[in-house]
């Protein structure tokens, strides 16, 4: 009952998001205050000034280092936007003539999760939800939107297994590598919906998915194990969609010999730039260590600017600014691109803020010390499927990866160690999973497709089902990897 109690903070912005359907940010806020006040009542460990200074330095580390990839992360999709990069992507994808099967494949376990993992903030779908449309009938093809985004937990550079494993006290590429096998039924199940709502029914189809699903997780975990979250997402979505293409390709040279060969559009060239930045920067890591010069320390959490995936946003950014110096509309750019920045920054920075405060401070002050001796006293297959839910939670409520694991991830970092890493991928996973099939993402594609209110009702509970189904199978990995462990 006393955790609970403890668990206040986060019930009232459960209540507050989807009882009373208010803003992220506004519950935020609320729990963050409630946090406060019950804290200066006695209701958790005694109010001390080094505890509420301790949690303000965690806090302010971590939102550092998350603002410093969202805001140039944000700046490079405005970028993308306006050059028409998305609908050029649209344009290709259709000119290839591939065959249902492998249109869905290409679209779900490739470009949705390549684009997501590069960017985050639903920048997918502004490429797959008009493509989608065109290749599909209105009903699936929103569905499929959905679907593809939900596969993806990876997205901003793997921003949030960075920050989860900072506030777990584990090496990021043990979360990543372990995240993507909690993780594998859901892309084997969720691309299979999707196929089946393509309306898919040839046996050399599904057989063609399952092998590119293994592609899939296969890159995803090797990425994730040698060379870190940070390219993770980003090379699965680029050696999926490549062999999707090649198989798919191969087939129609084989019916029609004389088919010219399909090219890469090139305005979609800062993406390549975007992935070459990022793995020579990796390569630089690697051989130099010389993010290792400037480290910022907080209480119990600690940020290297050098070796964020931040820095190359930046880079990228600076080429594309030349760029635009470059072309007609450089007065235009320039007049409204802080404007477009804060429009768009403004509410998920002020959001992942409040939560990350939010956490610190129950953690400082005790309040998931009831938690953690909940978990610690559950068998192992009890605290796995409780963690799913509690990460679900965490991760549909706030709409965010990053907050769904600043929310519960700190008391992950309690418990034993033997049983922490599988834990926190489960954390990692369900939230991830779950912030991209919440009510944001599905009101942005409901944005982008300009649907009317029946539509509006029918993908919201559509996008629920698909996150209880997205538990239940990160639940259901997390077991399997268990018994294969012992």
């Amino acid at each position: 009952m006393l955790a609970l109690f403890h668990l206040s903070p986060v019930l009232l912005v459960t209540a507050m998001l989807v009882v009373l359907r208010r803003p992220p940010v506004h519950a935020a806020i609320a729990g963050t205050l409630l946090v406060v006040v019950l804290w200066l009542a006695g209701a958790a460990d005694a109010w001390r000034p080094d505890s509420m200074v301790a949690a303000a330095q965690d806090t302010a580390v971590l939102f550092a280092s998350t603002a410093f990839v969202i805001v140039p992360g944000l700046l490079f999709v405005i970028f993308i936007e306006r050059m028409g990069v998305n609908l050029a992507l649209s344009q290709w994808v259709r000119s290839l003539g591939l065959r249902r099967g492998d249109q869905v494949a290409f679209i779900v376990l490739g470009l949705a999760p390549l684009l997501e993992a590069m960017t985050g903030f639903g920048v997918s779908l502004i490429a797959t939800v008009p493509l989608l449309l065109s290749l599909f009938e209105r009903r699936v093809a929103l569905r499929i939107a959905l679907t593809g985004m939900a596969i993806m937990p990876w997205g901003t550079l793997g921003l949030a297994t960075v920050i989860g494993a900072s506030l777990v006290h584990l090496d990021a590429f043990a979360l990543a590598s372990t995240s993507a096998l909690t993780s594998a039924p859901v892309f084997l199940v969720l691309s299979a919906i999707a196929l089946y709502l393509a309306g898919v029914r040839d046996s050399r189809e599904w057989t063609a998915l399952g092998a590119f699903w293994l592609v899939f997780v296969g890159v995803l975990y090797s990425a994730s194990r040698w060379l870190g979250p940070e390219v993770a997402g980003v090379a699965a979505g680029l050696v999926t969609a490549a062999a999707v293409l090649s198989a798919g390709l191969w087939r129609l040279h084989r019916n029609d010999s004389e088919r010219s060969a399909v090219q890469w559009p090139r305005q979609a060239w800062p993406y390549l730039v975007l992935i070459v930045c990022i793995v020579a920067l990796k390569i630089v890591w690697t051989i130099t260590s010389w993010q290792d010069n400037w480290v910022v320390q907080g209480t119990q959490v600690t940020w290297k600017p050098l070796a964020s995936p931040g820095l190359a946003l930046v880079l990228v950014l600076i080429g594309l600014g030349f760029h635009a110096r470059n072309t007609q509309r450089q007065t235009a750019l320039e007049v409204s691109m802080p404007v477009a920045l804060m429009a768009r920054a403004k509410r998920p920075l002020l959001t992942i803020f409040f939560f990350l405060a939010m956490s610190q401070m129950m953690v400082k002050a005790g309040f998931l010390t009831g938690l953690m001796q909940m978990l610690a006293g559950l068998s192992p297959a009890a605290a796995t499927s409780l963690v799913a839910l509690f990460g679900a939670l965490s991760g549909y409520m706030t709409g965010s990866n990053v907050g769904g694991n600043a929310i519960f991830m700190p008391a992950i970092a309690m418990l034993p160690e033997s049983s922490r890493l599988l834990l926190a991928a489960v954390q990692n996973s369900s939230a991830g999973h779950a912030a991209l099939g919440s009510l944001s993402v599905v009101m942005l594609i409901l944005g982008l497709a300009k649907t009317q209110a029946r539509e509006e009702g029918e993908l919201v509970r559509f996008g629920f089902a698909l996150v209880c189904i997205n538990t239940a199978l990160v639940a259901l990995g997390a077991g399997l990897l268990s018994v294969w462990f012992a």
